[in-house]
Order: structure tokens, then sequence, then C-alpha cells
């Protein structure tokens, strides 16, 4: 018999205080406890933590909170633990929390009677519950492991937790396999159930599931945008590779491993077959290609453009990065769209109206020779000799080919919005509108659902009320989609 085996909560709880009691003393309990929890005193104690201590230490501060959540890849994934597990805490009496791979706290939602109770323990945002922090715990123990646990009162090595009960589970990277963190559900001591810990083995697997979806829908746009550099080789030997090292495309098909090892700032490597491959950056990944003879002749430059999101515009010209800023991505996209050339006359009023000056812009077109080369920005008309790779062509291309999907997987959001350009702000709702309707007449509810958590369809209520009467009633991402609509709602 273990103290696993006693299944009366009270009987328990007592049976483990006695087990705790002895073992800190020196001697054996009644029965031995279970062997992940008898191992993860050992780390604990090994590494020094007073059974006594009371709260965790505070190892990131308020200010800096919003930070790490908007930069850790779980920021992704809270509105599905939201909607799958904050109404059952709330009902349960229970607290989630969300860690780092470090084991510190970055969310907590739940039952707001019991944030003070968890706040005087120290459960808050900030804190690290590693074991060697603060002992055997939910949280501490399963990044320790590696799989869900369940850590049920005297369990904790700490004597402030023994009221507490607490389950969780790690979520890992669907690229790199690593872990990012933990799921944890905690409450006060009457609330154990045993299916707590299948509770939260399920969350972290759907959270996981979502993961890997944005990951294919990261390499889809991966792909899409920077095939221009592949077919750029001519049939030479290429792959594009994610920033992790992944291969997702490559040439000719089937002589690439599904892995590249890159080490930081690398400009060659050599595969496991013997072959030297150059790496050249790209805006989302690298490009592996053979090296070019010496007495080759120079091959066109090649010009990556990502203008799309709320983000800065970046470029990229033959993999190097080029800072940019907003009126020289303006140029850049107009004559991206006009391929054969403009004039300084035709270029004014394009991106500035009827009030456009043409000496203003051959000012601001020789600073962008002066950034990209007159190499690749010829006059007369002014064009762009390159192979451009834009972002917004590649949605407008498949939008007007009829793949909706593609498109939006390829759009992270609006065209430059902080332009006022008419011929950008006229693209910028020619995309929009184009996307929407595509998504809407699509007639996929997966696609919609995509649509609805795209900044371009985030704040769109005909979008959220289509896919409320699609989604399947035991759907997990009705509860958060209906909350959104509704606030849409109010706000409208």
């Amino acid at each position: 018999m273990t103290t696993h085996d006693v299944h009366d909560a009270a009987e328990h709880a007592r049976l483990l205080h006695k087990v705790f009691d002895a073992v800190l003393a020196g001697g054996s309990g009644p029965v031995p406890a279970r062997s992940l929890v008898s191992e993860s005193w050992r780390r604990s104690l090994a590494a020094q933590v007073d059974p006594d201590r009371r709260t965790p230490p505070v190892v990131v501060g308020d200010a800096d909170l919003p930070d790490l959540r908007a930069a850790h890849p779980l920021g992704e994934v809270m509105p599905l633990l939201h909607s799958t597990l904050v109404s059952i805490a709330d009902e349960a009496m229970h607290v989630m929390l969300v860690t780092d791979a470090e084991g510190t706290i970055l969310w907590r939602e739940g039952a707001a009677r019991l944030l003070h109770s968890a706040d005087e323990v120290g459960l808050t945002p900030g804190t690290r519950w590693t074991e060697d922090a603060i002992g055997t715990n939910a949280m501490g123990t399963t990044l320790a492991v590696d799989a869900p646990v369940q850590i049920h009162s005297a369990e904790h090595l700490v004597r402030a937790y023994h009221t507490w009960t607490c389950a969780a589970a790690p979520v890992h990277d669907p690229d790199t396999g690593d872990i990012l963190g933990a799921i944890d559900i905690s409450g006060p001591l009457h609330t154990v159930h045993p299916a707590m810990v299948q509770l939260v083995s399920a969350t972290a697997q759907l959270a996981e599931n979502q993961l890997r979806v944005r990951l294919a829908i990261a390499d889809e746009r991966l792909r899409v945008r920077n095939m221009p550099h592949l077919t750029s080789l001519r049939g030479g030997a290429g792959a594009l590779v994610t920033s992790t090292g992944r291969i997702v495309a490559g040439e000719p098909y089937g002589m690439w491993p599904e892995r590249v090892a890159l080490p930081p700032g690398a400009d060659r490597i050599l595969l496991d077959d013997g072959r030297e491959m150059m790496v050249e950056p790209l805006a989302e990944g690298y490009l592996l290609r053979a090296p070019r003879p010496t007495a080759a002749r120079a091959s066109r430059s090649a010009l990556s453009l990502r203008f799309l999101g709320h983000g800065s515009p970046r470029m990229l010209l033959n993999g190097k990065p080029i800072p940019l800023t907003l009126r020289p991505a303006e140029l850049l996209t107009a004559l991206t769209l006009y391929p054969d050339g403009l004039t300084a006359e035709r270029l004014a009023l394009l991106l500035y109206g009827d009030d456009g000056n043409p000496t203003t812009v051959r000012g601001e077109i020789l600073r962008l020779r002066t950034l990209i080369g007159s190499d690749v920005l010829r006059t007369r008309p002014y064009r762009l000799d390159a192979i451009v790779d834009a972002d917004f062509a590649a949605v407008r291309r498949a939008l007007r080919a009829g793949r909706a999907t593609e498109a939006l997987r390829s759009c992270p959001g609006p065209l430059l919005p902080r332009s006022d350009a008419p011929e950008i702000r006229d693209l910028r709702d020619e995309l929009e509108v184009s996307m929407r309707r595509a998504v809407l007449d699509a007639d996929d509810v997966e696609l919609l659902a995509e649509f609805a958590a795209h900044p371009l369809g985030r704040s769109d209520i005909e979008v959220h009320d289509r896919l409320v009467d699609r989604l399947a009633p035991g759907d997990a991402r009705l509860p958060g989609i209906e909350s959104r609509r509704d606030r849409l709602l109010a706000d409208f």
C-alpha cells in the first residue's frame, strides 16, 4: 500500500501528513510516499529548499510582465486556455496558472474569491515555482519530469501549501519539442478531484495542437513569400529553412533532411551528406543554396519586402536587412505594383494625390537609390530591377486566384497601417475587402475561425455572428467567440 491507494480525501490528507512528518524527521512513514513525490522531495531538499519557507521568490516585477507575456508563445493560446479552464476553475474554486519553461508564473485567472488566498501563499504572476525554488509542487514537478502530475496536500514539500491541491501538465513547442511552460489548476484541499490531472493534460494537448496549426500557417507563409528566392536559383540546389532549422521547401525534391543545424551567425554549413551550403537570412527564415562559382555572372538582386502587419516595414536585399522608414516603404510598394516603371509625376500623384510635387519624389528616389543601389532602382522610368518578393503582392495574387486560405495565412495584418498615401490606402482597402469576401464566400468554418482571430477579422461582428451559428455546440472555441462577439456588439 502507498499514499496513492487511499481514496477518502480527508483520510488521504491525514496519511500524507504522517508520511511527511516522518520522512522529514529522518524516519519512514506508515506507508511509502509515491515515488514521484519522494524523488521530488529528494531533489528539492538537495537544492536546500526550507520546508518552512512561506512563499516562492519573486523574479519578475509587475512592470516587466506585459513584455514577457507578449513575447511568450503561450500567449497565442491564452484564449483557448481561458475558454477551456477558467470557467471550470471559477465553479470549482480553483485558479488557473500558466508558467514559462523556467517555472515563472506569467498568467493567473480564476475564482475571484480564491485569489486573495492565492496571494497569501505567493501564487501570483512573477513568482518562480521550480522545485529548487519552492520545493515539490505541481508546476515545478511537471517541468522537472516532463509529464502531467498531481500534488496533493502534504505531498508539497513546503508546509504552507499543505492546504492546497494542484495538477499541472507541460506544454511543448511543436517545432523543437522543447518545453514552453506548464498549465496548472490549484485550489483548496477539499476541491481535490481525480480528474484534475486528466483535465490539465487534455488542455495542454489542445494548446499544443493549436500551436501546431499556427506553426503550419507560419510554414506556409514562409513558403509562399519566399519561393521567389528559391526559384531564382534556376534549378540549382537550394532550400527554405525556418529560423529553428526545419526545411519547409527544397530543390531538388527529396534531397534534403528534415532539419539542419544553423549555428548563430553562420554564413555556410556542411550537410550530413557532405554538401556545403551558403546560408542567407530571409525575413522569416533562411535560404540555403549551393556556393556560386566565382567566375559566374552575378544574378539579379533579390528584394524581400514585408509591409503587412502592425510592425515596422522590413526589407532584405540579398538576405541583408536594410533599415526602412515609412516613406521609402511607400515608394517601394508603388514600384512593386508597377514593374514597368513610373515617372516622378505619376509617383507624386500615387503617393501624395493632386498636391504631389515631382521634385519631392525625385529627392526621395535619390535617397532610396543610395539605400539599395542604382543597380536595383533604375531610372527613366523609375523601376525595380530585382527579383521582388513582396508579402502584399503574394496575398493579392492568392486572392485573385481564389486561394482564400493561402491568402489569409500569408497575411499578418493590414498594409502599412500608418500610411495615408492614396495608392497605399487603396491597396490596403482592396486587400482587406477582398480577404473578407473570400473568407465569407469560402463556406469553411475553420477558415472563418482563423479569420475571426486575425487582425483583419478580430473586430468584425458579422464574422463572429456567423461563426457562433456554425460552430458545434461542444466546440471549445465557442465560449470565447461568443464573448468577443458580445463585446463587439456592446462597443458598437
